[in-house]
């Protein structure tokens, strides 16, 4: 509702407005979109101006939605379940993505991944077993050794290091 009032004070008629989308149905004068933009960024929305840079953004958001706040273990693999979601391609995507983020999707994945076991793991409510388990992998040796790959420390030096309420620096 506040993008179609903005973009209705800005003048802009005949716009359909959709969750992630705006579709102007015609091409935007220079001024016209400078100001588009100034509006949607000065109201904190990300601004993509083009669908590859939103099939990126979205791939991240899925990524982010399994890690973060799933309880269900993925049925089918990351490729799969990305390729089903957002219909297409899981090496177009992949391709897409690379170029874009400078990283794979599957380091992207990792790297939430390990970030989630992170706080999970500062959190102390759950045993690392059962982090594993709600993590999704395949055993506790395997998220040990990709703990470690990634963080350089192991999951009690991690705890040791930045034990209760002493979290580590965002990136």
């Amino acid at each position: 509702m506040f993008v179609r009032s903005e973009l209705d004070r800005l003048g802009f008629r005949g716009i359909s407005v959709e969750v992630n989308e705006i579709d102007t149905g015609e091409e935007l004068t220079s001024i016209q979109f400078d100001q588009l933009r100034a509006v949607l960024q000065q109201a904190g929305i990300e601004f993509f101006e083009n669908k590859k840079d939103v099939l990126v953004q979205r791939i991240k958001e899925l990524i982010k939605e399994v890690v973060y706040h799933s309880e269900e273990p993925l049925v089918h693999n990351l490729s799969t379940y990305l390729a089903e979601k957002l219909n297409h391609e899981y090496t177009y995507m992949s391709n897409l993505f690379s170029g874009a983020q400078h990283t794979t999707i599957e380091k992207f994945y990792i790297w939430h991944k390990i970030e989630r076991v992170k706080e999970l793991l500062l959190d102390e409510t759950m045993t690392l077993t059962e982090i594993s388990y709600r993590m999704h992998y395949s055993s506790l040796a395997h998220l040990s050794n990709q703990f470690k790959k990634v963080t350089g420390l192991t999951t009690s030096q991690f705890k040791r290091q930045f034990g209760e309420h002493d979290l580590p620096p965002e990136d």
